[in-house]
């Protein structure tokens, strides 16, 4: 059920928006700028804990982005987690989990 398999993958998670990495990478830092400034208001722990997993998910896969192509921003994200379904990277659960966690938090929040 669990494997790893290494892949690159040229769009987003699902591989949605395939050899769209410079559009992607420019969406991805806009989020982390976004990040970067709404970090400092988070006024309740478990929403900081969910921008920094976004935060973190965001600029790892940036990171593949810039290193790990020829020209600007045209790289291939590893993703190397196969769970026969669909393989991504620790970047992407990240990412996931703290949409994730953002959507519970306004849940509870206006509970």
């Amino acid at each position: 059920m669990l494997d790893f398999r290494l892949t690159f993958n040229t769009g987003a998670s699902f591989s949605i928006f395939s050899n769209q990495g410079p559009i992607l990478a420019v969406v991805a830092i806009g989020v982390i700028v976004m990040i970067m400034v709404v970090l400092g208001d988070a006024s309740r722990r478990i929403e900081a804990v969910a921008l920094g997993l976004v935060l973190g998910g965001s600029l790892g896969n940036l990171i593949d982005r810039v290193f790990r192509g020829d020209g600007w921003f045209d790289g291939g994200v590893v993703d190397f987690i196969d769970v026969q379904v669909f393989t991504n990277n620790i970047a992407d659960i990240a990412l996931f989990a703290g949409v994730a966690l953002l959507l519970f938090a306004a849940f509870v929040h206006r509970s």
